[in-house]
């Protein structure tokens, strides 16, 4: 035989016994098992926990002097970027997975992104077979239908990362007509020319369009209001999280110093109190009486009727194919491949997780050289309230509902435009530059956001 020939030979032996080896190692789990188990396991061969969790025990060559660089990088960037602790622990309990969550490993799954190529070439059963695959998303698929369901989307959109608004939410109506007096009510700012209606207004898109507003004797905010409009759908409340209910959040401006100043809600409920129609209209819903509890429940009450159903999305969502443009259409195709739907996900397109400023480049670098502009507590975002470094810089994902209406743009309330934030957020949070006629159509795709207020289109009294 000659050497050439055996040279070939050889060489099919090798690749098939690489073969053989590769689909030993890299075997899908069993289909019988209950999907929750299989995608444990899925992620346990994938070996997602070595760069999506804080301290991972990391295997032995980690040490190796080369493979440390290399892995130390891989491990900051992966749990930068999802920390994938909270999702093993709601399974193992059997509770719902965080929806962005959700999304990010579908997404993550969809465009084969992950795992690492140099992780899967050294770790031959982390590699995501097809089988493997159709595995994981038919866990996300069945994981929206327990724990999310999308009764209002005809069929097509059921799976889809967002949900459309429904038409209204339970509330008490009696509690509802006190938290809108409250709400528009400037006693309860320490100068009595404070309401949350001035910073929040009903008229316009539950923001002031302001960069930072305005508090008692004109003093200025660090961060840039976020509408109250739709905020009863969000995980918690402001950019940083400190109020984990809309009656919490509710509590906190009034005692501000920079916002509505007042020293106390016994000195709003002395105000209050000299009102004596009001106080026998509050206390025959309110038999206790005045105090910060019965203030700011009914406050968030009225806050659960500003949602804004009925958007152009929403009907198309539901079924109304010419709701929407096809452009608009083009636009929300491309919003899932920017990976925009990933974190403005479910029922208020934002408003379930806190994320990275910056993600694939430096924002606020950029911006102190741009703008001369330096970093301010605000921008500390979620590490204000955990003392956790990877929480620097991070903060709750805004709502995009009604977005068109709600400018300017961002915690810090910089950006002035809709097609200039979204450029923008490609290219901080997503890693591309994205061109002009993409832009456009994403643009166009967010004004079909706008909904309806107690049946009627939103709108702005402001002029942009």
């Amino acid at each position: 035989m000659k050497l050439s020939s055996k040279i070939i030979i050889a060489g099919v032996v090798v690749v098939a016994a690489l073969a053989v080896t590769y689909r030993a190692v890299n075997q899908a789990p069993d289909a019988n098992l209950p999907a929750d188990k299989q995608m444990a396991q899925i992620m346990e061969d994938g070996g997602c926990i070595f760069c999506h969790t804080a301290n991972p025990d990391l295997p032995f060559y980690a040490d190796y002097p080369i493979a440390k660089t290399l892995i130390k990088k891989d491990v900051e960037d992966g749990y930068k970027a999802f920390d994938i602790a909270p999702m093993i622990q709601a399974m193992k309990e059997g509770k719902a997975v965080n929806e962005v969550d959700l999304n990010k490993v579908e997404k993550a799954v969809m465009d084969g992104t992950m795992p690492l190529m140099q992780y899967y070439l050294a770790h031959w059963g982390s590699s995501l077979t097809s089988t493997k695959t159709d595995m994981v998303l038919a866990w996300v698929k069945q994981h929206r239908e327990k724990f999310y369901p999308n009764p209002l989307a005809a069929d097509e959109f059921k799976n889809e990362p967002v949900r459309p608004i429904p038409d209204a939410v339970p509330t008490d109506s009696k509690k509802v007509a006190l938290g809108e007096l409250l709400y528009h009510d400037t006693r309860l700012s320490g100068d009595g020319t404070i309401s949350c209606a001035t910073c929040h207004g009903v008229g316009t898109a539950g923001v002031d369009n302001k960069q930072y507003s305005e508090g008692i004797r004109g003093q200025k905010g660090g961060v840039n209001a976020p509408t109250s409009f739709n905020a009863c759908f969000h995980f918690a409340q402001f950019w940083d999280g400190r109020a984990a209910t809309l009656a919490a959040q509710a509590g906190g401006p009034p005692l501000n110093p920079v916002e509505m100043g007042s020293a106390s809600f016994e000195e709003i409920c002395a105000r209050l109190a000299q009102d004596k129609a009001f106080v026998a209209k509050f206390k025959a819903v309110y038999p206790e009486g005045l105090s910060e509890a019965t203030i700011t429940d009914a406050i968030a009450e009225y806050e659960k009727t500003l949602i804004t159903p009925n958007s152009p999305f929403d009907r198309y969502l539901k079924g109304e194919k010419d709701a929407m443009t096809a452009e608009q259409v083009e636009g929300y195709a491309l919003f899932k491949d920017y990976n925009c739907a990933t974190c403005h996900a479910g029922v208020a397109m934002g408003g379930q997780s806190y994320e990275l400023m910056g993600a694939r480049a430096d924002y606020f670098k950029d911006r102190e050289i741009n703008s001369k502009s330096g970093l301010t507590d605000a921008d500390n975002g979620r590490w204000a309230q955990t003392k956790v470094e990877r929480d620097r810089y991070r903060f709750k994902t805004p709502t995009l509902r009604n977005v068109a209406l709600t400018w300017p743009y961002y915690h810090d309330g910089s950006v002035k435009t809709l097609s200039e934030a979204v450029a923008m957020m490609s290219r901080y949070q997503v890693g591309r530059e994205m061109p002009e006629a993409d832009k456009a159509k994403v643009t166009k795709f967010l004004e079909a956001l706008t909904g309806e207020l107690k049946g009627k289109p939103v709108t702005n009294t402001n002029k942009q």
